[in-house]
């Protein structure tokens, strides 16, 4: 893999037709062959900003070479690429200039099949994908869609993210190369179910407090996480399940903090999950708690978050809950979320509103 400098679009090809016999050929990212899958920001479509975890990129193309290009971003993002099947892990860090990522391992002249997935989380980075540069007279195509009967949407914290996931021992927050989205209990939960999937959780943050000042009713439905970004335009997309599983912050900076456990979180959750109702009035909502300490063992959360379910469940019949068994001291790692992910496949199996999708 190379980082140079970015593509270069100066020629007057038109897309997918180079200049020249010679000249590498700019397909830029608005070209209707490119499939972007997750919360984007395509007002400006050549300049798509790949903002959060589990956004994916999909085309296939002709030709032995293979560039990706970015614009400009913020703090640094981490990609799986996988070409063919070889997967590669791809770093952009923050640039005020375009960025080209050379794909050096070998490729035939025939047709490939290509899928960016972006990893880490979208508070800590998001950058503007520009397109792709092949050989001279290579061409893109639109790869084959999944056929996904089912569509998963997931809210939550570090736990959804899937942060430290591939940390030894110790969590790390240095580099967000080891916080790895593809192997989230919600991005395996997906791919068991063969589903369609976005996830939208920002690690640290809680209903009423956190260990970041924005907080889930401020972010949930933005294109960007901060609670001063637009709202993202839900029109494109319909989740038949969408997962909510916050409350493990609120009770871990507060006991860090020696606060009292927040009087409003009970409210907070139900007017949460209240709006979310509003935004996806065809889905079911499920429910979770678990996956580290508190969701397992606090008290205080318990009872709140169970206050905010029995409220819920008894007003709309298309709410349900889940509670993990399976949980860890320190955030999960992949063996957890595996774990995870099979106890929710386990249970969403049994439910009569995904009898419809298996």
């Amino acid at each position: 893999m190379s980082v140079a400098a970015g593509c270069s679009s100066s020629s007057n090809s038109s897309v997918g037709r180079p200049a020249s016999a010679t000249r590498n050929v700019f397909v830029p990212a608005n070209d209707p062959a490119f499939r972007f899958e997750g919360r984007v920001d395509s007002r400006e479509p050549a300049n798509t900003v790949l903002i959060w975890q589990g956004t994916r990129v999909a085309v296939d193309f002709e030709g032995n070479i293979l560039a990706l290009c970015f614009g400009v971003g913020k703090g640094v993002c981490f990609f799986d690429l996988d070409v063919d099947g070889e997967r590669s892990v791809v770093e952009i860090k923050e640039s005020a200039q375009p960025i080209r990522f050379k794909y050096l391992k070998p490729l035939t002249t025939g047709r490939h099949r290509l899928t960016l997935f972006k990893r880490s989380e979208a508070d800590a980075g998001h950058v503007a994908f520009q397109g792709v540069e092949l050989a001279a007279g290579a061409k893109v195509y639109a790869s084959q869609p999944a056929l996904n009967k089912l569509l998963l949407q997931f809210f939550g914290d570090s736990i959804t993210a899937g942060a430290c996931n591939e940390d030894g021992p110790e969590d790390q927050w240095e580099t967000r190369s080891t916080h790895n989205n593809a192997l989230s209990y919600a991005a395996l939960t997906a791919k068991a179910l063969q589903a369609g999937y976005r996830n939208n959780a920002v690690s640290g943050m809680g209903i009423v407090v956190g260990y970041v000042p924005k907080t889930a009713g401020e972010i949930w439905d933005r294109i960007y996480p901060e609670p001063s970004s637009p709202k993202a335009d839900g029109r494109d997309w319909s989740p038949d399940v969408v997962f909510v599983n916050f409350g493990e912050n609120d009770d871990s900076f507060s006991r860090n903090q020696n606060m009292e456990f927040p009087a409003g979180f009970t409210a907070g959750y139900v007017s949460l999950v209240k709006e979310m109702r509003r935004a996806f009035p065809q889905a079911e909502i499920v429910l979770l708690r678990g996956g580290m300490f508190g969701g397992a063992k606090s008290e205080v959360l318990r009872a709140a978050w169970e206050a905010a379910a029995r409220q819920l469940e008894s007003e709309d019949k298309q709410i349900h809950h889940y509670i993990f068994q399976h949980w860890s001291q320190t955030h999960p790692r992949v063996s957890d979320h595996q774990a995870m992910a099979d106890e929710l496949v386990a249970w969403l199996k049994t439910q009569t509103f995904t009898q419809r999708f298996l």
